[in-house]
């Protein structure tokens, strides 16, 4: 049977609003009930809910609950801690949450406090649930996606092999059924730098000249530049001088694999986001933007990342994803690119990542690093007073009236370190 449509998405929707059952439902457009809850759980819209600190404990708001993570030391009541998630610990820990999105029909359409309610939950959209389905189609035709793991042990057993000086195809002819991949796959992970092995350790290869690219090829990979040049984010602030402007960078390790830190930096306050990242792939960045999305909303994401300059790494090329929203494609914010070689051109990021080589030295590994140690550093760059701020630090520049970025620092954990306190040495972050 043909894939549900969106005329049928819409019978569903409707089914659901009126308090229909699934059976209803699926008689109505000629479908098993079976493939009607499916279709519910797999393209139903998750609402986070309200929770008091962002913590979905149901005793959290009233909790006084001290010394979770064994530090007898701390006064500081475990809900209000930024450091360690009182949750993983917490015998008392009981997570609010509502029963009915776990029984049919797993969504809250025909709830009459779904409005009002502060709980996690889940709505079906006929029009977002297809534009799930479709893009979820489009990506299992990109090809095998391998795991970490996977790739690890391809690159354990073809590094060992070519070590030996065996071809590559002997390699694949061999192995083949222990290879997620083909041999054409094979040789192309050797040329992204993907496996130990490079194209010197094949002993043919390094004879063969390189294929000329074709300008086609070259034209599509700056196609993201297109209207977002530096020029064009000089005429844009022109137009529009009161603008929110985010520069935005990554801070790499000792290579370009492995983990790294995505930062932004907000010019009228100086304070600098950072976010611990597993790769720099573009997906990642993306789903830094969709989870800042989330954890907002369209309208507190427009006021804070109205505009985004940042520089041509290929983890920003998904333009079109950053700029605009999942589903909905609605726009949520104006990305631009700095000239080729020109990072003077986001000075101010450039000079506030000197703070994090004073603690994580350049060509020193950030593998190893957790979401806690990124934010312990983050609030300590922005409690650093400066000249250039009339000797304030970013987070006092943060106005009282600016209840977004308010709700961003308190959700992210931001907060100020005394001014006594405040260091930035390797000792600040020990492993």
């Amino acid at each position: 049977m043909k894939q549900l449509t969106l005329s049928d998405r819409v019978a569903i929707e409707a089914g659901l609003c009126t308090g229909q059952f699934l059976k209803q439902i699926a008689k109505n457009i000629g479908r098993n009930p079976s493939t009607i809850s499916r279709e519910i759980k797999n393209n139903r819209s998750f609402i986070r809910g309200s929770f008091f600190l962002n913590n979905d404990c149901k005793y959290a708001r009233h909790c006084a609950q001290k010394h979770v993570c064994t530090d007898e030391h701390c006064e500081l009541n475990c809900v209000k801690c930024r450091r360690y998630d009182c949750r993983d610990g917490c015998s008392k820990y009981i997570p609010l949450k509502c029963v009915q999105i776990e029984r049919p029909p797993y969504v809250c359409n025909r709830c009459h406090i779904k409005d009002k309610c502060n709980k996690n939950r889940y709505l079906y959209s006929a029009r977002l649930a297809d534009a799930s389905s479709s893009r979820r189609r489009s990506d299992t035709r990109r090809g095998v996606r391998l795991t970490d793991e996977q790739l690890q042990r391809i690159n354990q057993l073809v590094t060992k092999q070519i070590k030996k000086v065996q071809p590559l195809t002997h390699i694949y002819a061999e192995h083949e059924a222990e290879l997620p991949v083909s041999l054409r796959t094979l040789y192309n992970y050797i040329d992204e730098g993907m496996l130990s092995v490079r194209n010197i350790d094949l002993r043919r290869k390094v004879n063969y000249k390189p294929r000329k690219k074709h300008k086609n090829k070259v034209a599509y990979r700056n196609s993201c530049r297109v209207g977002r040049t530096y020029e064009d984010f000089q005429k844009y602030m022109e137009e529009h001088p009161n603008c929110s402007v985010v520069q935005m960078d990554t801070v790499i390790g000792t290579r370009s694999k492995g983990q790294r830190i995505l930062t932004m930096l907000f010019l009228k306050t100086s304070v600098m986001l950072m976010f611990l990242i597993p790769d720099g792939k573009s997906q990642t960045v993306v789903d830094v933007f969709d989870f800042l999305l989330n954890i907002l909303d369209m309208d507190a994401f427009r006021h804070l990342f109205e505009v985004i300059l940042t520089d041509n790494g290929s983890e920003f090329k998904r333009a079109d994803d950053l700029e605009f929203a999942p589903y909905t494609g609605e726009r949520r914010c104006r990305l631009f690119y700095c000239d080729p070689m020109a990072s003077w051109q986001k000075a101010e990021l450039e000079k506030n990542h000197e703070f994090i080589r004073y603690v994580i030295p350049k060509g020193k590994s950030l593998d190893g690093y957790t979401h806690n140690d990124i934010t312990l550093l983050m609030n300590h760059i922005n409690s650093v007073k400066r000249i250039s701020l009339e000797n304030r630090c970013p987070y006092e520049l943060v106005s009282k009236d600016d209840k977004d970025m308010r709700w961003l620092m308190e959700l992210m954990g931001m907060d100020t370190i005394p001014a006594d306190d405040v260091h930035l040495t390797k000792s600040l972050l020990i492993r």
